[in-house]
């Protein structure tokens, strides 16, 4: 329930914010994440990061997506935040971010 709300919180920030410059940052953590609860913690810290929009992980691809706003935070300080909660990281890309358009049929 709780992941519920986030996402649908985070939703509504996107939308409120209207995706204008903001960017998204995908990260690799070291060490990787093994289960539910390393991508929980990942998500329950970096959630309370000024700036920070919307996090995504993904156990299989070992990433972690953050969309936030560049006039809020940077790369070096969502680093900063993630190596806190024992997770080096190195930045896969860091690019404007784009709302994903749905097609019509």
């Amino acid at each position: 329930m709780i992941k519920n709300l986030f996402v649908i919180i985070s939703s509504i920030l996107l939308l409120a914010v209207g995706g204008k410059d903001l960017r998204q940052l995908v990260l690799t953590p070291t060490p990787v994440m093994h289960c539910q609860s390393c991508e929980d913690k990942i998500k329950g810290n970096m959630r309370f990061e000024k700036g920070v929009v919307n996090i995504e992980t993904d156990r299989e691809k070992q990433t972690v997506t953050i969309t936030y706003d560049p006039r809020k935070t940077n790369v070096e300080t969502l680093q900063a935040a993630m190596k806190k909660i024992g997770r080096d990281t190195q930045v896969l890309s860091d690019k404007p971010f784009v709302k994903e358009k749905k097609q019509k049929k």
